[in-house]
């Protein structure tokens, strides 16, 4: 038997993700949202202790905040990949109002000059709750 807290780890928020993905292709939507609420709960923990440390190891040993800052920064895009995969599960729902929060979250934390909020902006853009259209500077667009 494990000890308790030993599941919070990046490698768990991935196997969440794959099982949220593999109930919605089944079509168990709730199943679905259920566990991809729990990947974006632990993605959140993540970021804030991933954070908390490197901040008490800065000026002390610069492994361990170099260490925390890129298990922070994937566990960010987690975040963000959690986002993406919930607000499609949502739009699928017709509840884009539940969706569009998620959407902005991805686009602030990813920033639009990221696939991931690229992606997310133009979602927005489909359902409406932006016009305008973002080109990514040097695209053959343009913007």
């Amino acid at each position: 038997m494990q000890p308790a807290g030993t599941d919070l780890n990046l490698s768990s928020v991935k196997t969440l993700l794959a099982r949220g993905d593999a109930a919605v292709a089944s079509g168990n939507l709730a199943e679905g949202r259920r566990l991809y609420d729990l990947a974006r709960d632990a993605s959140r923990r993540l970021l804030g202790f991933y954070r908390d440390l490197s901040g008490s190891f800065r000026g002390l040993d610069a492994r361990i905040p170099r260490e925390m800052d890129d298990k922070g920064r994937e566990a960010l895009t987690l975040l963000a990949e959690t986002n993406l995969r919930l607000a499609a599960l949502f739009r699928r729902q017709n509840q884009p109002e539940v969706a569009i929060p998620l959407l902005v979250e991805v686009v602030k934390i990813m920033t639009p000059t990221n696939e991931g909020g690229r992606k997310a902006y133009q979602q927005l853009v489909e359902l409406g709750f932006v016009v305008t259209p973002y080109t990514a500077p040097g695209s053959s667009t343009g913007g």
